[in-house]
């Protein structure tokens, strides 16, 4: 056997440390074969580094999987207890949070922003440079309200990944997010900068989640972080996700690891991918930000599915779950950004994307009242009352979307679902 063979097959047995547990596909109405041959493919394929996955039905595990490496150069393999970071899957949980206030009658939703935030009382929206080429400021039309933050219509958006030039060089100048802000200097320099357009006039990604974590510092009296702890991950059993992780746990951190356009994988360095994690920084951001493991995550996803309860725990109202996850947009919000394909097919609620239309695009990947949202590194999470069905996606790497993970997955979990085998959970 040549040196290159043995390389690749001690490689494929390190890497293969696969770990697989599932129902028979009568019980579930999982296809658990089709699953794994498909996310053990890209790991075979050199497409990914390494994923996991975590599938239930009716309240009950339909599949787990675990494929390829949480850490290559230290051969670790990815397993249930690999703790990721899951980015922007941060924002369910912080609009859970919010939400609970609002059951307690702590605001309206249609209360302004800066009744709570006065930080933001004086933005102006962005109309276009003078011919000076200093841009031109114009008063709201409207303000900007709490209801247009859990939906992403409130004129904010992700400032430095912006199209328009002008808004993003104050953005990167401004820097709001910097780690070494508080979430109340965050609002001080965010509102330093203007809006990119009128409140309710499109949907862009932004900033408003983290807006939504220094609604819930101000209205409840606590830090949004311990708030967070107490009053969702603590009752729901999420007892490995947070913005800190402990030195004892470190060890089940998965690298983060960089996709070049060669379809190899480089790692990041862990000064620079474990920095906001392991250590303990003034920000406590919304929008990003935690670490969890699949069952943590699973469980809020259960939470959820079950109309606001698990396993004793009471977090949110069935009433509130069913509003956070029917969309929320005004048809006459036409601009959605990347949101809604041309196909249509997406809403979005509090927090949640919602399916509002059946899939187009070939094959079945979804039904219609489903809720998902996805992180930076590629995680990705759903919920689908019609099915019975939680489905928590793991895998770490940058920049999103490079490898067709999500659609496969997808098409693999719903290849096998019987729509017959359980009934449809109706709390939601």
């Amino acid at each position: 056997m040549s040196r290159l063979a043995f390389a690749v097959l001690t490689l494929v047995m390190l890497g293969a440390c696969t770990c697989v547990r599932n129902t028979s596909q009568s019980a579930s109405g999982v296809d658990s074969k089709k699953i794994s041959e498909v996310l053990r493919g890209f790991v075979d394929q050199g497409s990914l580094v390494g994923v996991s996955a975590l599938v239930t039905r009716a309240g009950k595990e339909a599949y787990f999987g675990a494929f390829g490496y949480a850490d290559r150069e230290a051969r670790k393999p990815m397993g249930r207890e690999t703790i990721v970071q899951i980015y922007s899957m941060t924002k369910p949980l912080t609009g859970t949070a919010l939400m609970q206030l609002w059951e307690q009658g702590k605001f309206h939703l249609d209360d302004p922003v800066s009744k709570y935030i006065p930080e933001l009382a004086d933005v102006k929206v962005f109309a276009g440079l003078e011919d000076a080429g200093t841009p031109l400021l114009i008063a709201p039309n409207r303000p900007m309200t709490i209801r247009d933050l859990t939906r992403h219509t409130s004129g904010l958006t992700y400032g430095e990944s912006s199209d328009n030039a002008t808004i993003k060089a104050l953005a990167v100048a401004a820097n709001p997010l910097a780690i070494t802000n508080t979430l109340d200097e965050f609002a001080r320099r965010l509102g330093t900068l203007p809006l990119e357009f009128q409140p309710g006039a499109k949907w862009r990604y932004s900033f408003a989640v983290d807006v939504q974590a220094l609604l819930v510092q101000r209205l409840s009296g606590q830090p949004f972080d311990i708030y967070l702890r107490e009053h969702v991950l603590e009752p729901l059993g999420m007892k490995h996700t947070g913005f800190f992780v402990p030195p004892d746990q470190r060890d089940k951190l998965a690298a983060l690891y960089d996709w070049k356009a060669d379809g190899t994988f480089t790692r990041q360095p862990d000064e620079r991918a474990f920095k906001f994690n392991t250590g303990h920084w003034p920000l406590t951001p919304g929008g990003y930000g935690l670490t969890s493991t699949l069952d943590d995550y699973t469980r809020f996803a259960r939470m959820m599915l079950n109309g606001g309860t698990l396993d004793g725990a009471r977090i949110l109202r069935p009433d509130t779950v069913r509003m956070m996850t029917t969309s929320q947009l005004d048809p006459a919000t036409s601009d959605r950004s990347w949101l809604v394909s041309d196909k249509g097919e997406m809403g979005f609620g509090m927090d949640f994307s919602v399916r509002i239309d059946p899939p187009k695009a070939g094959g079945k990947a979804g039904e219609v009242g489903e809720f998902f949202w996805d992180g930076a590194a590629n995680t990705l999470f759903w919920v689908d009352p019609r099915n019975n069905l939680t489905a928590v996606l793991f895998t770490q790497y940058m920049p999103f979307g490079k490898v067709p993970l999500h659609k496969e997955f997808r098409a693999a979990v719903y290849a096998g679902v019987d729509t017959n085998a359980l009934p449809p959970n109706l709390n939601r």
